[in-house]
């Protein structure tokens, strides 16, 4: 089979590898044929390097995790052969032609949904909604979103479907602002050209926000912008990746303002991807126009760089089995 090999930053190749086998991977593992994925800004550190775990050569198959295909061998009872599956890889290595996983990782997907491309989004929507489940009620909450990338347009959605007063999408770039909007944002702020923190004031009467969620991530400022706007008792949740093992945080501003912090990374699988996947189903979070860009895999290191570089106003990319293997 061929799997990807990042040999050195920004140099992506595809080698010939074994078929990966069921006693490789202990439990109830899967073995699933790959027909498309998404990059994530997770898997941008593992191609660029400069990410605290990050060294070179990389793992065989890194890096790819939002993904679905076909199971084609199976040790659970859950998942027989010729089942459409979305799967998460151990550590991300799912930039193969053929994906081991364990059955815990892993959902069945709606036969009768089209396109079904969209579904891959049920991960990072799963994401989300394990994260949600921690935040405080937000019926007639204002809420921030910095940053409007991919995870930041869902989260609008989400917490727009959760009676969230105002949603107000934090971003540099115009063309993820607009999204923003497409996906339920109320107000829009470029941070290149305003001070977002007078704007949050204003549109909350001088209160602040009642949760920030720091969408972004690779950086420390956005979490200390999180913290000037948002109100006396109010919650910051960190979500966004980071880059280095250990951040500074304002904690002179959370304990003046006596803010709650919340961390949250990956999901829930087995409760949260099913309710996502029905979320996504039964247009109730719609992700029609978030897969801007499509790319065989073994275009990958052009993919890669589009959405790293935002070269064509990318917001997720897409890598699929359509054309053959190269």
């Amino acid at each position: 089979m061929k799997t990807a090999l990042i040999r050195e930053p920004r140099r992506l190749e595809f080698v010939d590898a074994p078929l990966p086998s069921l006693d490789d991977l202990p439990g109830e593992p899967i073995l699933v044929k790959l027909h498309a994925g998404v990059l994530c800004a997770s898997d941008f550190p593992r191609f660029t390097g400069g990410a605290f775990n990050v060294t070179f050569p990389r793992p065989m198959g890194d890096s790819l995790h939002e993904l679905i295909g076909e199971v084609v061998e199976s040790r659970s009872r859950r998942f027989r052969a010729g089942d459409l599956a979305l799967a998460i890889p151990p550590d991300q290595r799912g930039l193969s032609e053929y994906v081991l996983a364990d059955a815990s990782m892993a959902v069945p997907l709606p036969a009768a949904f089209e396109p079904r491309e969209q579904l891959i989004l049920g991960q990072p929507l799963g994401t989300i909604l394990w994260a949600a489940r921690k935040l405080p009620n937000l019926l007639h909450h204002d809420v921030v979103v910095i940053g409007q990338g991919p995870i930041g347009l869902l989260w609008n959605h989400l917490v727009a479907n959760m009676g969230a007063r105002r949603v107000i999408g934090l971003d540099k770039l115009d063309y993820r602002l607009e999204a923003g909007r497409r996906m339920k944002a109320t107000h829009t702020v470029n941070v290149e050209r305003d001070d977002p923190r007078p704007v949050v004031l204003e549109l909350t009467e001088g209160r602040g926000a009642d949760v920030v969620i720091e969408a972004v991530g690779h950086q420390v400022e956005t979490l200390h912008l999180a913290a000037d706007i948002c109100r006396q008792g109010g919650t910051v949740l960190i979500f966004g990746v980071p880059d280095e093992e250990h951040y500074p945080l304002p904690i002179w501003e959370t304990l003046r303002k006596n803010l709650r912090w919340i961390g949250s990374v990956h999901p829930e699988v087995q409760r949260d991807l099913p309710l996502a996947l029905d979320m996504i189903v039964e247009r109730r979070i719609d992700v029609s126009r978030m897969i801007t860009h499509r790319f065989s895999f073994a275009d990958a290191p052009r993919a890669f760089e589009m959405a790293i570089e935002r070269i064509g106003e990318p917001i997720k990319v897409l890598l699929a089995t359509e054309a053959h293997w190269g």
